[in-house]
């Protein structure tokens, strides 16, 4: 009888656990929304930093052959060396590839741009033009 009653003592009641799960349920509901806002922060200043190194490479890149890529060229331009560039000293990326943003969409190059030189264009988590938050553009120019 007596170790009946020391083992009926142990563990927990099915109460005691929801109200547990409850409390899980509830900071998961605060904190997961923070986490993923801070996370598409992130992502947009990726790609700024991302277009910044690309843009210096490019500079790079018209010291060399004196000009920018044309759009046609594109940034393929930057590890492939072009059918009319004659004094091309790359690969200008360290990696065989061109960078995708960091939501896995290719970065817009348009030269000569309508800012500048160039125009450099991510399109955001949404990959269209426009948009806010997570979705807005990052660009070159700004």
């Amino acid at each position: 009888m007596r170790q009946l009653k020391r083992f009926s003592q142990t563990g927990f009641t099915l109460l005691e656990l929801l109200v547990v799960l409850g409390i899980i349920a509830m900071l998961a509901g605060i904190v997961g929304p923070q986490v993923m806002k801070h996370m598409g922060e992130s992502k947009t200043k990726a790609a700024r930093v991302q277009i910044e190194d690309l843009a210096a490479t490019l500079d790079m890149y018209k010291l060399d052959v004196g000009r920018y890529p044309s759009t046609d060229e594109g940034l393929q331009a930057l590890v492939e060396a072009p059918n009319n560039a004659k004094r091309w000293n790359g690969p200008y990326l360290q990696k065989t590839k061109v960078p995708v943003d960091p939501w896995q969409n290719e970065y817009r190059y348009v030269a000569p741009g309508q800012h500048g030189k160039f125009d450099l264009i991510s399109y955001g988590a949404d990959g269209k033009e426009g948009g806010e938050g997570e979705d807005q553009d990052v660009v070159s120019w700004e």
